[in-house]
Order: structure tokens, then C-alpha cells, then sequence
């Protein structure tokens, strides 16, 4: 019988890991940095799943072996170009027979292998517990401010050693906004989105301030797991701001591009109620003469304004300006000294 281990974190750091599940199985997620070495195809496994409940385990296991046998030898030596003499962990859906085969067959040619004991279903169970209750590496610092002002330019611009950042747009690739998806395919799972936020957090220095941009509890068609959201509204928060020419400039360098029209005109459509027919012909109008300063101008005063952070129930630890990155993050730097002195 092969080895089994638990999921350990540092598993990931020690192991080639190999999902053994089929290719619409991992691409909806999958363990990070896991290799896809599919004992079934998609169709087999629906083949073998209908075989099993119409005639039972022993003709399903038969047929198994008639669809993989020949198929060993390649994955054998695909698996051990990839360990490059790493020990190797498998794991199927819940610990079953797939990744069972898989380690068994590598453990008889002479590999170090072992099995992921409750597959990934316990993986799963890992990524959900993190969340619930959420609790950071070290303290949270929310970025928040009006749409266009720079907030991700200004996280993603900064070096220190002193603290860390999670682009949670980057990993849910989506801007948070209703232009949001321009350029973008969001087109990753809940679970692929969380795994990554997971695994993004877990590999964090301990200790050191966290800094993550304000977002609402969805970011597109995903949304923050367990917890999170809520603890970011109890965290430290920095409030940015920037004039509206500032804005609507740098809407128009990160979004003027001919190849995001339709993009923006879908859009601006999906917000038409939210405008008002008048107000949405004369920004539409814009858009279709291609006036991109008084069509972000539009958007961001009769739009975005109005809808996001209408409301503030809660009050910023402190105010930088964003008209230039640099005396931001210089602000910013004083303020997580202060806030979080060593």
C-alpha cells in the first residue's frame, strides 16, 4: 500500500505535487503549483463513473486499467522529469483509487512518492478553515479611495522590506468596478480564487503590516472568502486623494485604448439605469466621438461618485494624497512607522 501523508503547507515547498484528476478537475483548481498528470481523461472518467454505478466496482476497476495501462510508462517519465529528483506527492478527489495507482506505480520504478491523504477534498478543507476565522500574517492595512485615483498603481509601486502586499484585483482579475474587466478574463473558479488569495497569504513573512486595496466583498463574479471582508473593515485603512483631473487622467492612460472600445461601450450599458437616459446619451456620445477626458469625467462624477463609498460608516486612520506616487508612498511609509513601529 502507498504511503499517505496529511496536507502540511510545507508540503508545497518540499514536494513535485501531481494532480491525478482530470483536466476539467484541475482547471477549476488545483493544488498551487501542481502538476496535471490525468490518470482519466474528462470522457473516461464519466465512462468509468457510469460503468461503476451500472455494474459495480470490480467491471469499472477492469475497464480502468484496460483505458490507462499503456499510458504508465509516458507518465512515469513526465512525473520524474518534473520532481528532478524532489520527492513526490499525488493526490486525486478525495484520496481515491486515481492518485492511489499513481503513487503505487511510481513507488514499484524506485520514485519517492506518497499519497495526499483526503485528496484534495482536504485541501479544500485547509483553504476554508484559513479563511474562517481570517487571520492575517500580520496587521491589515486597507488602501481605500474614488475610483481612478491610483490606489493599485501606488501598491504595486512600493518597495520596502518593512511590510507586504496582496493585489487582490491581480488575483481575481478583475478591477472591482463596473469598467473593471477591460482587459481582463476572469474566468478562474471561487475555489481557483481562493486557493491563490491562500496561497498568496501563506507565504507572507509573519508579523509585517499587510497592505491590500479597499474592495467590497466581490471583486466581479468572485467574492472574498470566509471572513475577510469583515476584517478588513476592522483594520487599519489609509484614505487617498487625488483631484478630479488627476483622476480622469490617469482613467484615460489605463483605459484609453481603441481595443477596450466595445468593452466600454458593454459597459457603460450595463450602467445605463444608474445614469439616467439623458445623462447616459451624453457620456455615450463621448465615448462614440472617442472624448475620453469628459467621458471618464462623466463617469466618475455622475457614476462612480455616487455609487462607491457613498457612504463611509467608518472613519480613516489617516489621508495621503495621490497626486504624486512618490510623496505617497513617503506618507504612507510614515504612517505604517508610526501605526506599526518595529
Amino acid at each position: 500500500m502507498p504511503e499517505t501523508v496529511t496536507f502540511d503547507p510545507s508540503l508545497l515547498d518540499t514536494h513535485l505535487v501531481v494532480d491525478a484528476r482530470t483536466p476539467l478537475e484541475y482547471e477549476e483548481d488545483h493544488i498551487p503549483g501542481a502538476i496535471n498528470i490525468p490518470l482519466l481523461t474528462n470522457e473516461e472518467r464519466v465512462e468509468i463513473g457510469t460503468l461503476y454505478k451500472q455494474t459495480g466496482p470490480h467491471a469499472a476497476r477492469v475497464r480502468g486499467l484496460e483505458l490507462t495501462a499503456s499510458r504508465f510508462p509516458a507518465m512515469v517519465a513526465e512525473i520524474a522529469s518534473a520532481a528532478a529528483g524532489r520527492p513526490i506527492l499525488v493526490y486525486c478527489w478525495r484520496g481515491g483509487l486515481r492518485s492511489k495507482t499513481i503513487t503505487a506505480i511510481l513507488e514499484l520504478t524506485g520514485f519517492r512518492a506518497v499519497q495526499l491523504e483526503g485528496g484534495y477534498k482536504a485541501f479544500r478543507h485547509h483553504v476554508s478553515a484559513f479563511f474562517e476565522p481570517f487571520r492575517p500574517p500580520g496587521p491589515l492595512v486597507v488602501i481605500h479611495g474614488m475610483t481612478g485615483i491610483g490606489k493599485t498603481t501606488l501598491l504595486l509601486g512600493l518597495e520596502s522590506d518593512r511590510y507586504s502586499v496582496v493585489d487582490l484585483e491581480g488575483l481575481a482579475c478583475h478591477r472591482g468596478s463596473a469598467f473593471g474587466e477591460l482587459g481582463l478574463t476572469q474566468d478562474l473558479s471561487q475555489k481557483r480564487f481562493e486557493t491563490l488569495l491562500w496561497d498568496a497569504f501563506r507565504q507572507l513573512p509573519p508579523g509585517k503590516p499587510v497592505l491590500v486595496e479597499g474592495e467590497s466583498r466581490r471583486i466581479g463574479k468572485v467574492s472574498l472568502p470566509g471572513n475577510v471582508y469583515e476584517v478588513m473593515q476592522e483594520s487599519a485603512k489609509v484614505w487617498c486623494e487625488a483631484s478630479l483631473e488627476t483622476r480622469v487622467g490617469r482613467l484615460v492612460a489605463e483605459y484609453g485604448r481603441p481595443e477596450y472600445r466595445d468593452g466600454m461601450e458593454e459597459a457603460l450599458l450595463r450602467i445605463r439605469k444608474r445614469l439616467g437616459g439623458e445623462k447616459y446619451a451624453e457620456i455615450a456620445g463621448y465615448l462614440e466621438r472617442w472624448e475620453l477626458e469628459p467621458f471618464m469625467a462623466g463617469l466618475v462624477e455622475h457614476y462612480y461618485d455616487k455609487v462607491y463609498y457613498k457612504v463611509r460608516e467608518w472613519r480613516e486612520d489617516t489621508v495621503i494624497s495621490l497626486e504624486d506616487f512618490a510623496t505617497a508612498e513617503r506618507e504612507l511609509e510614515e504612517f505604517l512607522t508610526t501605526q506599526f513601529p518595529v
